[in-house]
């Protein structure tokens, strides 16, 4: 019997995501991951179950879900909103602008501290309160409170209110004369905030000493007088929505909290409905594949597989005379950035495999339109990789308060606390295998909601998404691959 075009594409889908399931094994430590004991169950069969909730998950969607929910059939940004106000003063309260207010002083107070911290403090990681705050609560934290409980960096943001804090002072002392800014270059869109991304994460990851209190403080010092040059340029409103990297990167995972002020009133809506209604400048791309590439590089550096890549590179720098410092930070510069590229890689290729079902739409387009099903994958990835990193370094906050610079105060009486390890093994494997497969069930329910908008009819919807099924059977077993790594 002939084969038609659509069954060959369906099966080649279906067969680069059963190929995807075949993780090579490792065995490697990875950044906030801790080993497991023996498990019930053998860990292949984790992936292997994995892929199978996937695909019953995709089937469930294509027979039960054949009308958009999220949006109506035209253009994604007509998306109907189901936001409701919390009723009664709590809601007004809680969305209030005093609220704000406080909010901006007590990041900025924040902000202050960890700087000073940094500056100041001792020089001995461990001892100083800088890099924990930075790199778990700021870094990790906020990202399950942005999940939870919506924006709240926006709120928090110290150059956001520095910056409308110095243009309000600014108009008062010139009798409210300022000069309009530049408007903000449509083609510039959000590469500055993936930029900026990049460059945090290449501190954590690949600078040689990037978690020093000393470092910190210069990173901490030249990324706030980017950001308050691009705010002088473009103003604080166009810079923090495109430009900043972390209210972009928070303000993404935001997008799937069930809640979000509206006009100084905090509502509910669905979750994953301010997915659907991301407005997806150049860039948008960019930022999320960043997001997902870098964890995909911290979990990946400890393993087997990269060391034995990272030998052929030090091959590669030894001619030039490099330092075995530099060199290490050569090929983790390298590691950083193949992974975003590769993450970039396949879901252009799911792209490009969507294309083939037809329907009119350029790869282009269809890149925009289906990016924001990427972010819950990006959510998954940091709650699976850094989950007991937060549960147990993130107490040492505890004891670094009441002794920031690390010279022996006790300022709240908790100097003396510790770490309490009350997250077991296996429990936070289990919680980490869930993470992932929930974030890639939502990934799909958004692709298939969003694909009934585009192609109109549910058959050619449901099959332009065996490819992002595939897509999304990668990411997955990408995911419990590293996390295998870790806890082996």
């Amino acid at each position: 019997m002939t084969r038609t075009p659509h069954r060959r594409t369906t099966l080649a889908a279906l067969a680069a995501g059963a190929l995807l399931i075949l993780g090579p094994p490792a065995a490697a430590h990875a950044h906030g991951l801790v080993q497991r004991n023996d498990l019930p169950i053998p860990e292949w069969l984790f992936g292997w179950g994995a892929a199978v909730v996937l695909v019953v998950s995709f089937v469930a969607l294509a027979v039960l879900w054949q009308q958009p929910r999220y949006e109506r059939r035209g253009a994604a940004s007509d998306a109907p909103t189901a936001w409701r106000p919390v009723p009664g003063p709590v809601g007004r309260a809680l969305g209030a602008p005093a609220l704000d207010t406080a909010a901006q002083v007590l990041g900025t107070f924040l902000f202050a501290v960890v700087l000073w911290a940094a500056l100041a403090g001792t020089d001995t990681p461990q001892a100083n309160l800088s890099p924990t705050f930075i790199f778990v609560v700021f870094w990790v934290g906020l990202v399950f409170a942005s999940v939870l409980l919506g924006d709240v960096f926006h709120a928090l943001n110290p150059w956001r209110a520095i910056g409308r804090a110095t243009g309000w002072l600014l108009a008062r002392a010139r009798g409210g004369r300022l000069r309009a800014p530049r408007a903000y270059p449509q083609r510039l869109g959000r590469w500055p905030a993936a930029a900026g991304l990049l460059g945090f994460t290449w501190l954590e990851l690949a600078e040689s000493g990037g978690e020093h209190p000393r470092t910190l403080a210069t990173a901490t010092i030249v990324y706030s007088a980017i950001t308050f040059a691009g705010m002088a340029v473009y103003g604080v409103r166009p810079w923090i929505r495109h430009g900043e990297a972390f209210s972009v990167y928070f303000g993404l995972f935001a997008r799937l909290s069930p809640l979000e002020v509206r006009d100084g009133r905090l509502g509910t809506r669905r979750p994953l409905e301010g997915l659907t209604r991301l407005d997806v400048v150049p860039g948008t791309v960019g930022v999320v594949c960043v997001m997902i590439g870098t964890v995909t590089y911290d979990g990946l550096s400890s393993g087997s597989l990269w060391k034995d890549a990272q030998r052929l590179l030090d091959g590669l720098w030894e001619p030039l005379g490099l330092s075995v410092v530099t060199g290490l930070k050569a090929s983790a510069t390298v590691g950083l950035v193949v992974c975003v590229l590769l993450v970039a890689a396949f879901y252009r290729l799911g792209i490009v495999g969507m294309r083939s079902v037809g329907g009119g739409f350029d790869a282009d387009r269809l890149s925009r339109a289906f990016v924001h099903t990427l972010v819950p994958i990006a959510v998954v990835y940091v709650a699976a990789h850094y989950l007991t990193l937060l549960a147990f370094q993130g107490q040492a906050t505890v004891y670094l308060a009441s002794d920031p610079l690390g010279q022996g105060w006790d300022l709240f009486g908790t100097a003396t606390s510790t770490i309490d390890y009350w997250l077991g093994q296996n429990l936070a494997w289990y919680l980490q295998v869930g993470f992932v497969v929930l974030g890639h069930m939502a990934g799909l329910a958004l692709a298939h909601d969003r694909a009934l908008v585009l192609y109109g009819d549910a058959r050619r919807a449901a099959r332009s998404q065996y490819w992002m099924l595939s897509v999304m059977v990668g990411f997955t077993t990408l995911a419990l691959w590293l996390l295998a790594q870790a806890g082996a």
